[in-house]
């Protein structure tokens, strides 16, 4: 099984091409330090009928959309191992100067796979 860093946040539309360059950088680092998977979805399809609809469940704003997101490891620990040593990177201590979406109403949190098909 793995491990799972899962995010969701809402996004401006007028700021996904400054959030994709600043993804890619961040993927590239959580990759080089062993990540399995690096993955950052936009919004393509949210005015669903069924359940609660991202855009609704995380509040978006009129001009946003939502990025959904998730960083797969072998394991709990090893996410932890990988994660320290992206946090240590310099290239992860340069401010990105724009920051493309409110942090403060980002969703995060780290899931174990109980199904891996």
């Amino acid at each position: 099984m793995t491990y799972v860093d899962g995010f969701v946040l809402p996004m401006p539309k007028k700021n996904i091409d400054a959030y994709k360059r600043m993804a890619r950088k961040a993927g590239k680092v959580w990759m080089e330090h062993g990540a399995l998977g690096y993955v950052e979805c936009a919004g393509d399809h949210l005015n669903v009928k069924f359940g609660l609809p991202f855009p609704k469940g995380i509040g978006t704003k009129t001009g946003e959309t939502v990025v959904f997101a998730f960083i797969t490891f072998k394991s709990r620990a090893h996410r932890d191992k990988v994660n320290a040593l992206v946090m240590a990177d310099p290239r992860m201590q340069e401010p990105p100067g724009f920051m493309p979406f409110d942090m403060e109403r980002m969703m995060y949190g780290g899931f174990k796979s109980i199904v891996n098909l």
